[in-house]
């Protein structure tokens, strides 16, 4: 049974939340503060956050940095807030998706169903890719760099393997989104820019003469290779 923490300072809203995912065959841990839920975090584990921005001790921010610092865990951003550039700050800093308040029930289950999906994503070809210093593996969808692990959190890590599916292939951002945000994504097209920014900052140290996510003017992305064995 996947595990689902809710971070939520409104009782009534938590409560609400916790029938709903109950009822979709989830497990849920309720924390009502940003101490309460790093404290829950670290001591069970959760397979998905569901993170409010405002919160009585602070914002969802900070805690989301926390979590980012050690964990790969699927983050999705709940907040009254709905202007974009919160969405955007939110997506930036490594979350994995953004729901405004209010909220149906039955949006925020089937946005949890699409990250964890997407998290839990299984690449069949089971081999490993070299091109030079960057190790990748379809398999057990891991990349090294220099014989170290490169943590990304889910979605990068799935908006990277597609590329590396695909490489020297342009691809744009709609069909970027719609092959790893799914097609029922309503959020900005910059989320890919975003996504595309983190992935190059956790690569920073991959030769140039080896390979790189290349812009295309006016086209989109590739994962562009120059060296493999």
């Amino acid at each position: 049974m996947k595990s689902i923490l809710v971070v939520e300072d409104e009782p009534t809203i938590s409560r609400v939340l916790k029938v709903y995912l109950e009822k979709n065959g989830y497990l849920v841990i309720q924390a009502y503060s940003g101490k309460e839920a790093l404290q829950s975090f670290k001591g069970q584990s959760p397979d998905l956050v569901l993170l409010d921005v405002m919160l009585p001790d602070g914002d969802g921010w900070s805690v989301l940095t926390e979590i980012r610092r050690e964990s790969t865990c699927p983050v999705i951003m709940l907040t009254a807030l709905g202007d974009v550039d919160y969405r955007l700050k939110g997506l930036a800093s490594g979350a994995d998706d953004y729901i405004s308040k209010p909220f149906i029930g039955e949006e925020v289950v089937a946005r949890i169903h699409a990250v964890l999906r997407r998290s839990n994503t299984v690449f069949d070809s089971g081999k490993t890719k070299y091109y030079g210093s960057l190790k990748i593996n379809l398999s057990s969808h891991t990349v090294y760099l220099h014989g170290q692990e490169v943590k990304f959190t889910p979605r990068d890590l799935s908006l990277f393997l597609f590329l590396v599916d695909y490489p020297n292939q342009t691809f744009t951002r709609e069909q970027l989104i719609e092959n790893v945000w799914g097609i029922d994504y309503d959020g900005s097209d910059r989320a890919v820019d975003l996504a595309i920014k983190r992935i190059r900052k956790s690569l920073d140290q991959w030769s140039a003469k080896e390979g790189e996510i290349k812009t295309l003017r006016g086209l989109g992305y590739q994962f562009c290779v120059y060296e493999k064995k």
